[in-house]
Order: structure tokens, then C-alpha cells, then sequence
């Protein structure tokens, strides 16, 4: 009797070991095949993100690979001479290849080549062309600032007249003016002045 409960009690242990290593080893398994698959979905990823380039859903046309360059212009826009607020939400960080951020309404990042000023209008939904400057009016509607017979829409990069911002792909330190109204070149000049006292956040 003694025997055969000892042979019993050690059938018992050998099976209850037999089955905790097995069930070790599927836990085993299954984390393994887990963090394998985690690997392969993190290193797609990071795959995906190094080589993101003008094929890419949401690139601007003629852009390089996102992060292929980081540089910084500074904006100002006057109209009628009031500063137009860069700073709100509604125009921060709308696209990775360029835009404003922090809350800072000034400075303007680019992170990758060739992506040329107009994305960064279309991208906030605001209108920029030759002739105007337009945007969404809190109250509904869109207001719009176009060169007519009294007032002209008028662009200066690094205090030189240019005709037009949209193709232009700034270089890292631009100041870029954007002034409509009727102003003389004396108030133009003092314009040109408040762009240089603006800093460039990095």
C-alpha cells in the first residue's frame, strides 16, 4: 500500500512537472512571437518615417525626404498695419514638412528640401497669390485683401521687393515681409525694421 502511493504521488509530480514545462514554454513562445512581432512593426515604422519622400500621402510637390533639412525664416504680415496672427491655433504645425509651432507666430520651420512658401498658405488654409492675401473671418465667410486702385499687396524678402512668395523656397535666416495697404516706402521701411527686431525661434 505504501509503495503504490509513493508510486502514485511520484506519477503525480513527474506529470505536474511534465505540465508546468509545458506551459513555461508555450508562455515562452508567445512572448517571443510577441516582441518578434513588435520588432517587425517598429522597424517597418522606422522604415517608413526615414524614407518618406514626395510619393508620400500629404507631401508637397517637389519636396525632398522629410527631415532631409531643418532651416528657419521669420514672417511678418501687415494689413491695413495690423500683424496678422500666425500664433493662433488654427494655423500651428498643419503639416510636417513646414509650419509654425509652439504657439509662436513668427517663425516659420521647413524640415525637408524644396518644399516652396505656398504649401505652408495652403497647408493653414489661408489664400496667397500674387495680387492677394485672403482667410476664414471668425464670423463665417472669407476676407480677402487684393491689390486695387487705392491698396496693393506687396512682398519683401530680406528688404528686397520680390513679385510673388508661393514658389519660393527660403533659405535658413529669410525675413519675409507680406504688407498690404497704402503705405509710402518711409512706413514700408519702418515695417522692414519691426521683421528685423523679430527673432527666429530654432
Amino acid at each position: 500500500m505504501g509503495k503504490k502511493s509513493r508510486k502514485e504521488r511520484e506519477e503525480k509530480r513527474g506529470s505536474f512537472a511534465t505540465q508546468r514545462t509545458k506551459e513555461k514554454r508555450k508562455h515562452s513562445l508567445i512572448a517571443i512571437a510577441v516582441l518578434g512581432a513588435i520588432a517587425v512593426i517598429v522597424g517597418i515604422s522606422v522604415y517608413n518615417f526615414t524614407n518618406l519622400d514626395q510619393t508620400a500621402p500629404g507631401a508637397p510637390p517637389g519636396a525632398g525626404i522629410l527631415g532631409s533639412e531643418h532651416v528657419h525664416a521669420t514672417i511678418l504680415t501687415k494689413l491695413h498695419g495690423d500683424i496678422f496672427p500666425y500664433s493662433g491655433p488654427a494655423y500651428q504645425i498643419k503639416s510636417s514638412w513646414m509650419h509654425f509651432e509652439a504657439g509662436d507666430g513668427s517663425t516659420i520651420h521647413r524640415h525637408a528640401t524644396g518644399v516652396m512658401l505656398g504649401w505652408l498658405f495652403e497647408t493653414t488654409g489661408l489664400g496667397l497669390d500674387d495680387e492677394c492675401f485672403a482667410f476664414k473671418a471668425s464670423a463665417g465667410g472669407e476676407r480677402r485683401f487684393c491689390t486695387n486702385e487705392e491698396f496693393s499687396l506687396k512682398f519683401y524678402v530680406n528688404h528686397e521687393p520680390v513679385d510673388s512668395l508661393t514658389e519660393m523656397v527660403f533659405e535658413d535666416g529669410d525675413r519675409i515681409l507680406v504688407s498690404y495697404g497704402d503705405e509710402d516706402q518711409t512706413q514700408i521701411d519702418a515695417q522692414l525694421l519691426e521683421l528685423d527686431s523679430q527673432p527666429i525661434l530654432g
